[in-house]
């Protein structure tokens, strides 16, 4: 008897899956169009690996997702739960309101409840003011049968987090237990706005993961599949337990480019490279350091909110295989950046469309076997080399936004549109492209290791340094297990230690990431 584990990655043109067997070799894999609602592009996909592999279905004993439904649901302001706002910093925070500089359509859909607090803590640890306990009970009360998720930020609660958790206490105390509760302690990093946003965020798509795992579940077992143990793709290219991804549903934002990191270092063998992931509407490039993406240290936005909670380091270009190419009269042209995505196979002049696609000019000249090459034979093939030559310089610009150092690195072509990158590239070492690259991202879900990370606020005077890094790996190892990872097989694999001068206590900001194998 073998166990098997199906992997499946949601991308913006396509939705990939593929069968491992506990080699982690390819048994099948597939490829479908990306379906608007994205759950029945998912079923699909899965159905077709499942029966071209001919494996035991007793067999298939984990199942991976890497999905975008929060992604989509937070950028197109749909299905969000409706959720309570409660900061804990009154009065020192009263001048700048949750949720400023959110775009206003999206202030619109989460802002209906909004209360700030007296509580919060100094960044030495001593309290701002008491918490009003009173109130948070009179907000819970009015709260009743309005919200669903509830979203609570305490004025630096990475250094105390005790009023967050005494909030939370009396918010289920009041509204039961099963309501879920994001606490900002546990979800962003020391900047108060951001960390906010990051919090609210994830309130807002607990019902998105709650309904996208029941589906993947329900999917599963349609087709037979009754034992397999569901895990979810998060954004440091590692696994989730189900119960741990609807607890933060945001960490699964930007897990597609990071499944993609993580398959191409498998299928490549290289730790250190950098990563161009070529899909239908973009092209992401990221960075490998020991096998991991690397993370970014800047603020991202997610659906126009700045957040502060870890992303991977990624820059994305409008450059995919349904990107649109114009040609002006005056033989100038334009590449992208929109894309006919998912519809490809029906707009691309090579399938018989009437758009021309940066397909069509790979597949014009002679660079790839992709639908009917006479519909395109037609092309002013020196234009074309100047697309092409475009097309080659936006990825080599990307390529070089992420490199540390003039010297050329490891490039790895990942991704179903690698086909419009050529086999040499300037400031790589080597350009690799290895087998089953199409599918990399669903092979970088289904191979993932499970994390858990810490990241908080130490006053070493209380500890020292040395017990105090220990105590940060331990709880970083037990985020990993409680996430799903076997506690024998969990290493650090990242850890940092920034010390923060104008906090006293002899302060550091620690950062610790551990990652193990999936627990049998």
């Amino acid at each position: 008897m073998g166990i098997y584990r199906i992997g499946i990655d949601v991308g913006g043109t396509n939705t990939d899956a593929v069968i491992l067997d506990e080699d982690f070799n390819v048994i099948g894999e597939t490829k479908t169009p990306t379906t608007e609602d994205v759950s029945s592009g998912i079923y699909k996909a899965m159905k077709e690996v499942i029966n071209s592999s001919n494996v035991p279905l007793s067999d298939i004993k984990y199942a991976m997702l890497g999905t975008t439904h929060a992604t989509n649901a937070i950028v197109e302001r749909k299905r969000l739960n409706s959720i309570a706002i409660i900061r804990l910093g009154a009065p020192a925070t009263l001048a700048v309101k949750p949720l400023i500089g959110v775009p206003d359509d999206l202030r619109e859909k989460l802002g209906k409840y909004v209360y700030i607090v007296q509580g919060g803590h100094e960044f030495d640890g001593r309290e701002i003011m008491p918490l009003d306990e009173q109130e948070l009970y009179r907000i819970a009360e009015e709260m009743k049968g309005q919200v669903d998720s509830v979203a609570i930020t305490s004025v630096f609660s990475p250094v105390s987090r005790s009023h967050e958790e005494r909030a939370a206490e009396i918010i289920k105390e009041v509204l039961g237990e099963e309501l879920p509760v994001s606490l900002s302690c546990e979800i962003g990093s020391v900047g108060l706005l951001e960390r906010e946003n990051a919090t609210i965020l994830n309130a807002s798509v607990v019902n998105v993961a709650k309904t996208t795992i029941n589906g993947f579940v329900n999917a599963l077992r349609e087709e037979g599949i009754h034992d397999a143990r569901v895990f979810l793709g998060q954004n440091d290219g590692t696994l989730m337990s189900v119960d741990y991804a609807l607890k933060y549903p945001i960490l699964t934002v930007a897990c597609g480019p990071t499944n993609s990191l993580r398959g191409a270092s498998y299928l490549s063998g290289h730790d250190n490279a950098i990563v161009v992931d070529v899909g239908g509407t973009t092209t992401d490039v990221g960075v490998l350091v020991s096998s991991f993406p690397r993370e970014s240290s800047l603020a991202v936005e997610i659906g126009g909110a700045r957040t502060n909670f870890r992303m991977p380091d990624l820059v994305s270009v409008g450059l995919g295989g349904g990107t649109i190419v114009r040609i002006q009269e005056n033989g100038e042209f334009t590449i992208g950046p929109d894309s006919v995505g998912y519809r490809l196979t029906e707009k691309a002049l090579v399938f018989g469309g009437d758009t021309l696609t940066t397909t069509d000019v790979v597949v014009a000249l002679g660079k790839a076997e992709i639908g009917d090459s006479e519909k395109v034979r037609h092309l002013d093939q020196a234009l074309l080399e100047s697309i092409y030559e475009e097309m080659t310089s936006m990825v080599e610009l990307a390529v070089d936004r992420m490199k540390t150092s003039a010297d050329p690195v490891p490039v790895i072509l990942v991704g179903g549109g690698s086909i419009l990158v050529p086999a040499t590239l300037e400031g790589a070492s080597e350009v690799i492209r290895p087998k089953n690259h199409g599918v990399a991202n669903a092979i970088g879900s289904a191979i993932a290791q499970v994390s858990g990370q810490v990241e908080r606020v130490f006053s070493l005077d209380e500890l020292g340094r040395e017990k105090t890094l220990e105590l940060a790996k331990q709880m970083a190892v037990n985020e990993a297990v409680e996430a799903g990872a076997d506690p024998n097989t969990c290493d650090i694999v990242d850890i940092e230690d920034v010390p923060l001068a104008y906090l006293p206590g002899n302060a550091t900001r620690v950062r610790v990431k551990a990652a193990g194998e999936l627990a049998r």
